[in-house]
């Protein structure tokens, strides 16, 4: 591959420099992509991309340079290097972490080697099994796939290859009767493996019905509910309205949020443990070094209802006197890594889901995921689908509810966490530009008392 003949040169100029700390990565991506809006396929297309980066680090200023072409690789090394010296004015603060050499490979067949016709042959099969449904207004099938071979060199002597890849699938249906308008999706995603959305036929026939069905559906008078969430919904409030805050650079850089995320800081019951790594195999967001070349770890976040933890790239990590987490990741060469999550979750417990819903006498139940937005603690969140709970037992399905509060709230009102803990796929994660980062989130199923749910 073009990028493996230009490390050489890249490595020596590299070593050559003259600043604290300098690091390249080398990149070449393949991808494609097919998207249906309606009965109509709307693109069907393959990308290439070649290219990388160098980033220096002179006097705390950091100077970074992308670039597509490979040739005059010691300039862009000069580059960065001036950048860097423009820029710092201060001490550089980097965590200790010992250069490693590794090749890392995919161990799945890449999703690239399966021609777009049997991709859009799938789709198609998808497509009209929605259209078969009435009352539909639209639909929207967006997939995509990649995969894509990542250089790490520092001049310490770090030289990590990864190859890494991934598979997307997101379905929605928009059903419409006169003036009402009700839509239910379904998102998947595997590291590279295409098996992971074939066979799905059931479960797009039940989406597409289940947002006919809605149109008919009541809503709920609005109020405070004990509420449960499922998996999905549950991972996406963790990842959204706790991980987020617990991204190290946000904390550094905002006095408020550091009194609020203080380490040892009761968060939740002893029974609540939140968890980011990326070293669980099969997951979107796992990888063995992150890129800056620091190895993945397992970091519990809260251990027992206290804040134990944070993640960090190595200049957070140095500034705060704590140790790298390898949670540093740019979503492509054409960026520098900042901090990000990786596969966040909530260990499961002992209870079951009829252990869980048993005790509630009026309660919600919210399933999948819609939308949402947090700003600091305060988050709101859009459920995909919702039942009531009455004496113990899943009732009606009701209109698609908002859920809205403060997140640590929320953490100390969970009283009762599931036994069965499932990790979500089919999103990405968005931070300063970088849209959608390979992520994956999870819980059990969750109890949260006095939520508050938006309806009539």
């Amino acid at each position: 591959m073009a990028i493996l003949e230009t490390t050489g040169q890249l490595a020596e100029s590299l070593k050559r420099s003259r600043a604290d700390y300098i690091e390249a990565r080398l990149e070449e991506s393949e991808s494609s992509q097919i998207t249906y809006r309606g009965k109509e396929l709307e693109a069907a297309g393959r990308t290439t991309a070649v290219g990388g980066n160098v980033r220096a680090l002179e006097k705390g200023g950091w100077g970074f340079v992308s670039f597509n072409d490979l040739r005059e690789l010691p300039d862009r090394v000069e580059l960065a290097v001036r950048q860097a010296r423009f820029t710092g004015k201060e001490e550089s603060h980097l965590a200790p972490a010992p250069p490693i050499v590794d090749t890392v490979p995919v161990d799945v067949k890449n999703p690239l080697s399966i021609s777009l016709a049997e991709k859009k042959q799938l789709l198609d099969e998808y497509n009209e099994i929605i259209w078969r449904t009435p009352k539909l207004q639209t639909s929207v099938i967006s997939y995509g796939d990649s995969y894509k071979r990542v250089i790490f060199l520092s001049a310490q002597g770090s030289y990590v290859v990864q190859e890494k890849a991934g598979v997307t699938l997101r379905l929605t249906a928009v059903a419409r009767d006169g003036s009402e308008v009700q839509q239910v999706g379904l998102s998947l995603g595997s590291p590279g493996d295409f098996n992971q959305i074939r066979g799905l036929h059931q479960q797009v026939k039940e989406m597409a019905q289940h947002a006919v069905d809605l149109l008919a559906a009541p809503q709920v008078q609005g109020g405070e509910y004990t509420v449960v969430l499922d998996p999905i919904l549950a991972g996406v409030f963790v990842h959204e309205a706790f991980g987020h805050l617990s991204e190290s650079d946000h904390v550094y850089e905002n006095e408020r949020l550091r009194e609020i995320m203080m380490l040892g800081k009761r968060f939740g019951s002893r029974d609540l443990d939140i968890i980011d790594t990326a070293t669980l195999p099969g997951l979107r967001g796992s990888y063995k070094y992150d890129d800056e070349g620091v190895p993945a770890t397992k970091s519990y976040l809260i251990k027992e209802g206290i804040l134990v933890g944070r993640l960090h790239s190595r200049e957070t990590a140095a500034k705060m006197g704590e140790k790298p987490t390898g949670n540093a990741r740019a979503i492509n060469y054409r960026y520098p890594p900042i901090v990000r999550m990786t596969n966040t979750y909530i260990e499961p417990r002992a209870a079951s889901f009829d252990d869980i819903i048993s005790e509630i006498r009026e309660g919600v139940y919210a399933k999948n995921w819609y939308g949402g937005t947090t700003s600091m603690e305060m988050f709101t969140f859009s459920a995909g689908e919702a039942y009531m709970i009455r004496n113990g037992k899943l009732a009606e399905a009701v209109r698609p509810i908002m859920l809205s509060g403060n997140v640590f709230t929320t953490l100390h009102n969970i009283d009762a966490i599931g036994n069965d803990l499932d990790m979500n796929q089919g999103g990405g994660c968005g931070k300063a530009g970088q849209s959608p980062l390979p992520v994956s989130n999870g819980s059990p199923h969750l109890r949260i008392r006095q939520c508050l749910v938006g309806g009539r």
